[in-house]
């Protein structure tokens, strides 16, 4: 689109070559000579919530099969005749898939678009359902059965992250600064809503074979939802959506010091810091959320709980969290609107006390100390989770590729946790049998000695920095 200077003569499009879209100045020159040449045009439309719906939806449902074998990993042990860490596997690999799939979400959007890449991994995430039911229905064939649900788990990993990542890019293109917290923590938290629904259907939903039935159902059923999601609206909401999304390449770049300075892109050796401050703290606390939630029976079992229960208590942890961020993320987006990077400096101390305590909370006959203890980190957690996606897009300017790195990390440290707790399971002669206290004490100590970087986060939400000074140039001119 050309405009018109004050002369009435055609100036030329800013965007002209690839090279010049990261090329420009950090904020657009309004003036010329002290007069303004053109009030910058910003417009919001009705259908941008059709496609927060449709990303939550299929959010929620691709979040099911990371953790659907869970709460039934001992019957599902018993009935296909695999052993627990093959099971556990079953999870893992999600993870595992997970990692390289992110990075290459923000290469297939910038590729095709928001909608096509939906399109994609919607596809991907039927055809995962229907594999894996056909792997539940020769369970003489162990080993043909448990490949088939490894296939299953491995395309419904390449879909998963999919709608993660690509959540902070919608809201960034659709929505404004009064909103675009709130749309984040709406799209992001339908993740681990799949997840606590996953634990509480999978158990309740009868034999494991039935069970996984019913998930190729959900699946098929909230698939068409991909056609509510639009790419881009024709007029953007802020300064920073009519900006072209940089590429994945350029925040690698910018991480390591290497992006020129002048660019948007450019993060500075303080933005940086932050950057690897919050990477790191997320990893570490949505993989200890994201390792629970596949371990709690097996956390539990051992000390007479039952499947429904650690099932509940695994649900509790992730619906709670949800019903408080619901509450919290307007105030971000209207009250404490500069004030993320304080937020985390709360909260993830907090978190790091939470989990220490669960050392000692995991014991015969503590139904409702555990119960306490999984809405109060449910609380914390969830909260935490679209504040640091937020952060992280202010000091890097890139939504979709920082959110790939964040959930990357997330995923890699719940291998990690899942993995590890694993090889620390106390043996059949201790007491009680299988426990696994020493995974705990893994889990508590990593995360107490992760969160107390998040002292030096300085947080400078320089995006909504840069909204904002648009917004105010036409006023004060």
């Amino acid at each position: 689109m050309h405009l018109r200077d004050s002369s009435g003569d055609l100036r030329q499009p800013l965007l002209t070559t690839p090279e010049a879209e990261y090329l420009q100045p950090e904020f657009p020159d309004t003036t010329l000579g002290g007069a303004v040449e053109a009030s910058p045009s910003y417009r919001l439309y009705k259908r941008r919530f059709v496609g927060v719906v449709g990303i939550v939806l299929l959010n929620a449902v691709a979040a099911m099969p990371n953790l659907w074998f869970g709460p039934i990993a001992n019957d599902v042990s018993k009935d296909f005749g695999f052993t627990l860490d093959q099971v556990n596997w079953l999870g893992n690999v999600v993870n595992l898939v997970f990692l390289p799939s992110s990075i290459v979400v923000p290469f297939a959007c910038k590729r095709f678009d928001i909608r096509v890449t939906c399109y994609i991994a919607t596809s991907l995430l039927i055809l995962s359902a229907w594999i894996r039911y056909a792997g539940s229905a020769y369970p003489r064939d162990k080993g043909g059965s448990y490949t088939l649900m490894m296939v299953g788990q491995i395309l419904a990993g390449a879909a998963q992250p999919t709608f993660q990542v690509l959540g902070p890019l919608y809201s960034e293109r659709w929505f404004d600064l009064n909103s675009r917290t709130t749309m984040t923590m709406l799209m992001s938290i339908a993740n681990p809503i799949g997840s606590g629904l996953a634990q509480l259907i999978s158990p309740l939903s009868g034999p494991p074979r039935f069970s996984i039935v019913v998930l190729g159902i959900i699946c098929t059923v909230v698939g068409p939802c991909t056609f509510l999601v639009g790419n881009a609206p024709p007029t953007p909401p802020t300064y920073s959506a009519s900006q072209p999304s940089p590429p994945f390449i350029s925040l690698i770049r910018a991480v390591w010091g290497r992006e020129p300075r002048g660019r948007p892109t450019y993060m500075s050796l303080r933005e940086r810091i932050d950057f690897a401050i919050l990477t790191v703290n997320f990893g570490v606390l949505v993989g200890a959320v994201t390792s629970f939630s596949i371990l709690t029976n097996q956390d539990l079992a051992p000390y007479g709980y039952s499947s429904d229960t650690a099932g509940l208590m695994g649900a509790t942890l992730l619906l709670a969290g949800i019903a408080c961020a619901v509450v919290t993320s307007p105030l971000f987006d209207r009250v404490l609107t500069h004030h993320l990077a304080l937020t985390c400096k709360v909260l993830c101390p907090a978190l790091g006390a939470l989990w220490l305590s669960l050392i000692w909370a995991v014991k015969e006959d503590n139904t409702g100390g555990l119960f306490v203890l999984m809405a109060l980190l449910g609380a914390g957690s969830v909260t935490l989770l679209p504040v640091a996606l937020e952060l992280a897009v202010e000091v890097t300017r890139n939504a979709d590729g920082s959110a790939a790195v964040l959930w990357f990390v997330g995923n890699l440290m719940s291998i990690t946790y899942v993995l590890s707790e694993s090889a620390l399971r106390a043996g059949p002669d201790a007491h009680p049998p299988l426990n696994m206290h020493r995974g705990l004490v893994f889990q508590g100590a990593l995360v107490c000695g992760t969160v107390v970087t998040v002292a030096g986060l300085r947080g400078r939400q320089a995006r909504r920095e840069m909204d904002e000074r648009t917004l105010r140039q036409p006023a004060e001119t």
